[in-house]
């Protein structure tokens, strides 16, 4: 008898409009996907923050398991994210000279279009039986359908920090299409931060334009 071989969907390598792009800003059209997002407000290197994303993912993987065991598997994909202060969501120079523990955010993992409510459910349920010091996290995390369109974006090479000239030109490349920012700042990391030297990590920073 043969072994069937399970396919593992990776939407990095199978969505190349979604998850590629150069160094010279660019329009591109995005369908509406669904995410497991977690919201909060907090500067990037506190517990919150740090706390949100092991909770995303703890029920990234139950999800990809119950997936697996479906004939279903994939990749986990990368992690997202949307930031703003409240009352500034689209001035990128009020951002950066707020306080970082103002800063407002949506951690987000992009889930294949074969997860369902009913696997996220599941999933849910799962996790908190094996992470129950988990379980109030776990019940913030949303599965959640999200629409940006028309959006414009650039990729940056190097730390987080250090975005400001990356996001100038993205700034200016939209201004000059006549075209006015409609979402939040929206950055999609490539790298893996831990693994990865900082002048060499790649982030996709994105904006919904009308």
């Amino acid at each position: 008898m043969k072994t069937m071989v399970i396919s593992k969907l990776d939407l990095a390598k199978a969505d190349k409009n979604y998850y590629a792009s150069t160094k010279k800003p660019e329009i591109r059209d995005f369908d509406p996907y669904y995410y497991l997002t977690v919201s909060g407000q907090s500067a990037p290197e506190d517990q919150k923050f740090l706390t949100a994303i092991e909770t995303m993912y703890t029920l990234a993987y139950t999800i990809k398991f119950i997936s697996k065991a479906n004939d279903l598997d994939f990749t986990v994909p990368k992690l997202e994210g949307f930031w703003w202060i409240e009352g500034g969501a689209k001035n990128q120079k009020e951002f950066e000279q707020a306080p970082r523990d103002s800063w407002c955010w949506k951690i987000m993992i992009r889930m294949p279009d074969f997860v369902e409510d009913i696997t996220y459910f599941r999933a849910m349920e799962s996790a908190k039986s094996k992470k129950p010091e988990l379980a109030a996290k776990l019940e913030e995390v949303k599965f959640e359908l999200i629409n940006e369109g028309r959006c414009a974006q650039i990729l940056h090479l190097g730390s987080y920090e250090e975005e400001k000239s990356t996001l100038e030109v993205l700034h200016k490349f939209i201004a000059d299409q006549g075209l006015k920012i409609a979402g939040y700042h929206h950055e999609i990391y490539l790298s893996d931060p831990r693994k990865t030297a900082q002048e060499k990590l790649k982030t996709i920073l994105r904006y919904a334009v009308n």
